[in-house]
């Protein structure tokens, strides 16, 4: 039986040893493969321990993250995030509000109101000339060496993963392993950075409903997500309630996006989440002031050029789809117009 990773209020996220699919028995392959699809289906989130990226290369990737947002804001500003097609680049604390609303107007007037407490920087594959990345300067100046080669590198080794997990709920669905390979091979993924700047404690008192992220379920199929010891991110639970999805040294948090679940026919879920005040540590002598918090998000996505409809076996007859076949790419950009 998998141990929980995150328990409360009806909610039950697994903690899954994943190098009992890849490296295991067939018996622990299908069994490991079967504790990630319910984890999908029960809690939309499930924790994966013994991941093929070694703890090194995460916590590198960490700190190269770090050095970017220490970067001057003019030198970061011209970097800026310009359009959904493209959907790289630099985004200003303030520039992004994330949320369940798809009126952009509606979106707009939230993000002025309690704009998010967060700066963020996109990365997607780095051979599409259409859609170059805006990679930042690697000079003295910027202490920024190797930035670019750190970014591909990891990029590459979670969209190998991203196959990997894909591989997975196929197997926990009855269908062939390699089922999802052909929706998955052109990588059109985003890296996200992100930095949650150091914040004084009262603001979330003086705004009420202020967050560091507001309450948003992702768009695509799904998301792996490494964390520091800050803190901060909650889940949905199945009564309404918001529980603490707390870092756990060594894992990554995955979660199902909008897109898997309907690509499912809703027998995933995409389960709302958002990230909040910390919460306070008793032996803690920060004072009145919130460190600053960083997190990698890594965006999976079925090719852009892809059409999604329901999945073999999620369905008994036609009348049953839930929703009808879309193109993936048009789906994306449609949500990303909503939320900048």
């Amino acid at each position: 039986m998998e141990k929980a990773a995150v328990q409360g209020d009806g909610l039950l996220i697994p903690l899954i040893d994943f190098s009992k699919f890849l490296d295991g028995s067939p018996a622990q392959k299908l069994e490991t493969a079967k504790a990630i699809l319910t984890g999908f289906q029960t809690a939309g989130f499930i924790y994966l321990s013994n991941i093929p990226i070694p703890p090194a290369t995460v916590a590198h990737v960490f700190d190269t993250s770090a050095s970017f947002f220490r970067l001057p804001a003019s030198t970061k500003d011209s970097l800026a995030w310009s359009t959904p097609e493209a959907n790289r680049g630099y985004s200003s604390p303030g520039r992004e509000k994330v949320s369940q609303l798809t009126s952009s107007a509606a979106v707009s007037a939230l993000r002025t109101s309690i704009p998010d407490i967060k700066e963020s920087f996109e990365i997607g594959r780095d051979d599409e000339p259409s859609h170059p990345n805006r990679w930042p300067p690697e000079t003295e100046e910027t202490k920024l060496a190797g930035f670019k080669q750190t970014m591909t590198f990891f990029f590459t080794q979670l969209a190998s993963l991203h196959t990997s997990v894909m591989r997975a709920i196929a197997v926990g669905m009855s269908l062939p392993e390699t089922f999802f390979d052909r929706f998955v091979c052109d990588g059109d993924n985003t890296l996200r950075l992100l930095h949650y700047p150091a914040v004084r404690r009262d603001v979330f008192q003086i705004n009420l409903g202020q967050v560091r992220a507001g309450e948003h379920s992702d768009y695509g199929s799904i998301t792996f997500l490494f964390q520091d010891d800050r803190g901060g991110l909650q889940v949905q639970s199945p009564g309404g309630a918001f529980v603490d999805a707390t870092p756990i040294e060594g894992t990554c948090v995955v979660n199902a996006g909008d897109l898997l679940a309907r690509w499912s026919n809703e027998t995933i879920k995409s389960t709302v989440h958002r990230v909040v005040e910390p919460p306070r540590k008793e032996e803690s002598k920060e004072g009145e002031t919130y460190p600053a918090r960083y997190s990698i998000a890594y965006f999976c996505n079925p090719n852009f050029k892809d059409f999604i409809e329901a999945i073999p076996g999620t369905y008994a007859t036609e009348a049953d789809k839930k929703y009808e076949g879309i193109n993936s790419g048009e789906y994306l950009v449609q949500r990303l117009k909503a939320t900048y």
